[in-house]
């Protein structure tokens, strides 16, 4: 299980898990919701209580893995096969252009 916190511009918006079964599932921080119910990360994905689920990367997600020459090089530099998104988003987007960070969280033993 690969798990991370999602910041909007420096505040903590909420987790994204990819589970043990390759499905990923996104829920927004409590503190988040009441502080910010109108700042949603994507119209796909508004502001809510409730746990958002997918069996493949979230599109908003999805897009924030860089594509191209600049996916070759990081695909190279951190030895991260190009059909894994998570470990790419994971790798790539700590300090995306734009207001979404997305931060890895260490596997808790």
């Amino acid at each position: 299980m690969r798990k991370a916190r999602i910041y909007y511009q420096d505040i903590y918006a909420g987790l994204l898990v990819e589970t043990d079964d390759g499905e990923y599932e996104f829920t927004y921080d409590k503190a988040y919701v009441q502080k910010y119910p109108n700042q949603f990360l994507t119209f796909t994905m508004p502001v809510s209580n409730k746990t958002y689920n997918s069996n493949r990367l979230f599109p908003f997600f999805e897009g924030l893995i860089p594509e191209g020459w600049l996916l070759e090089i990081a695909s190279q530099s951190w030895r991260i096969n190009h059909n894994d998104r998570m470990g790419l988003l994971l790798a790539c987007c700590g300090n995306c252009i734009g207001a979404v960070s997305v931060l890895p969280m260490k596997e808790e033993l």
